[in-house]
């Protein structure tokens, strides 16, 4: 029932009540939380998000409505949206609606109400889990046991080649794992000509492209579980400059034969501190990520660039060799910070040398 009374179960038994808000229906996902005080329409629609119920620790969510240019994709990808309490009369100009109309009309059951401080606590504690939202409390946990993210990159990724910006600039290809469109406008902005092509392309048709360098972007789900798109960069590297973010970092890093494990609640949020080992400097980033890369895994294969200043677990790597570089956050940051946005210049810089000096 519309505005009803809804349970929140999760895996470890604990069990939430709250009232529904958004869409009806039930629903299981894996339960997440996220720290960003703003961009609560960004998180939305970020694919790699694809199979979560998402907690915002934010209080109060919905207090500048919806605003569609925001959006990172063309839809929200979430499984289900968690807040303590949605704000019902927006205050901005260009608000067209409410979170609760938008998650509605996009059919995605929302819950607030609940003490979502005490849920982030479960999670940081027990680790990321199973959970589901029902209209009535449940005793059957097989469903919920059993949930699994799976086929999460060809779920997400576009369904044909898209083309964006002027065609006398840099081309890029943009390898769609289920990008964050400000990826692609980051890269148009500095002049660069970007072709969209799906997770499906081939190393062979990315390279028929002609293209002056590959973004590798973010996405959703396990990374190894990608063998595919994993033996087609095997091919690709060292052919063209190469720049990947967050999963494009992690696939890179096991086409180069590293390893992958699942964090234990992972970073989600604006506000995940990464420290440069090269300058020691500290920046504030943007990340959405439950997989790390293993930094070992990796020792005489690359040259490890960035660490969490948090929690020491690997931020970035450097390919020399390949003209090539990784990062595990989100230099785009939208929404979060723009300290890491040099990235892109970066990028550019090893398109140019890899053009003019090959």
């Amino acid at each position: 029932m519309k505005n009803g009374k809804a349970y929140l179960t999760l895996q470890n038994g604990k069990q939430f009540v709250g009232n529904r808000f958004g869409a009806d229906g039930d629903v299981i996902g894996e339960i997440v939380f996220t720290t960003g005080m703003t961009g609560y329409i960004e998180t939305l629609t970020d694919p790699s998000y694809y199979g979560q119920i998402v907690t915002q620790t934010f209080p109060l969510i919905g207090n500048y409505g919806i605003i569609t240019p925001d959006s990172e994709s063309k839809k929200p990808w979430v499984s289900a949206y968690v807040v303590r309490e949605k704000c019902d009369r927006p205050s901005n100009f260009r608000s067209e609606q409410t979170i609760d109309e938008y998650l509605e009309q996009k059919g995605i059951v929302g819950l607030y109400g609940i003490d979502t401080r005490e849920l982030t606590k479960i999670v940081r504690e027990a680790g990321v889990m199973n959970a589901s939202i029902t209209s009535k409390p449940i005793k059957d946990f097989n469903k919920i046991n059993s949930y699994k993210i799976v086929n999460a990159v060809d779920n997400v990724t576009c369904a044909e080649i898209s083309y964006h910006g002027e065609p006398d600039g840099f081309k890029v290809v943009v390898w769609d794992f289920g990008a964050k469109a400000n990826i692609t406008r980051a890269l148009v902005s500095r002049g660069c000509y970007c072709v969209v092509v799906p997770s499906n392309y081939t190393a062979e048709q990315i390279l028929a492209l002609n293209p002056d360098g590959i973004m590798l972007t973010n996405g959703p789900g396990d990374p190894a579980e990608n063998k595919g798109i994993i033996e087609n960069l095997k091919k690709l590297a060292g052919k063209v400059p190469l720049f990947g973010i967050c999963l494009g970092h992690q696939l890179f890093a096991l086409a180069m034969g590293g390893k992958t494990k699942k964090m234990k609640y992972g970073h989600r949020g604006a506000n995940q501190p990464v420290k440069c080992l090269e300058t020691g400097r500290i920046y504030i980033t943007s990340q959405n990520h439950g997989y790390e890369v293993v930094s070992a895994s990796l020792d005489g294969k690359a040259k490890l660039s960035y660490v969490n200043a948090n929690d020491n677990t690997c931020e970035g790597f450097d390919y020399p060799e390949l003209n090539a570089f990784t990062v595990q956050f989100h230099p785009e940051a939208c929404g979060g910070p723009c300290d890491a946005s040099f990235l892109f210049d970066k990028f550019i810089s090893n398109m140019k040398d890899g053009k003019y000096n090959a």
